[in-house]
């Protein structure tokens, strides 16, 4: 059995932390999270937040967030067209992992940094 398929007739994964990575995974999404965590944005500010994306990788990660139930998309009818994002009910059960993230990378950044450097110059 591949990781990251479903293996019933149900779509139910082997693992559920393999199902979580394939909703959650990648480079952008749990950014997008942490960033929505502390309320509705805009699409250009979460642009403006995370310069290294592009505006077709944004799009797809919130659309794919979307359909996952985990973020809202409200349009505004006027010109030019406003869209916002925010964290849905379900998306926001998301926040104590996300925030278990920050919290770990924020006490272990320097010592992995410091690791890899080693290993480097082992090399």
């Amino acid at each position: 059995m591949k990781t990251g398929v479903p293996h019933t007739q149900e779509g139910a994964y082997a693992c559920p932390v393999t199902f979580t990575a394939d909703v959650i995974g990648g480079k952008w999404k749990t950014l997008l999270i942490f960033h929505l965590m502390s309320g509705t944005r805009r699409f250009n500010e979460l642009r403006r937040m995370i310069p290294e994306i592009t505006q077709r990788m944004l799009t797809l990660q919130l659309r794919e967030l979307e359909s996952w139930g985990l973020v809202n998309r409200h349009v505004y009818q006027e010109v030019p067209p406003k869209v916002e994002y925010s964290l849905t009910e379900l998306g926001s059960t998301l926040i104590p992992l996300v925030s278990a993230m920050r919290e770990w990378g924020s006490q272990y950044e320097e010592v992995l940094i410091k690791v890899k450097g080693q290993a480097a110059a082992n090399e």
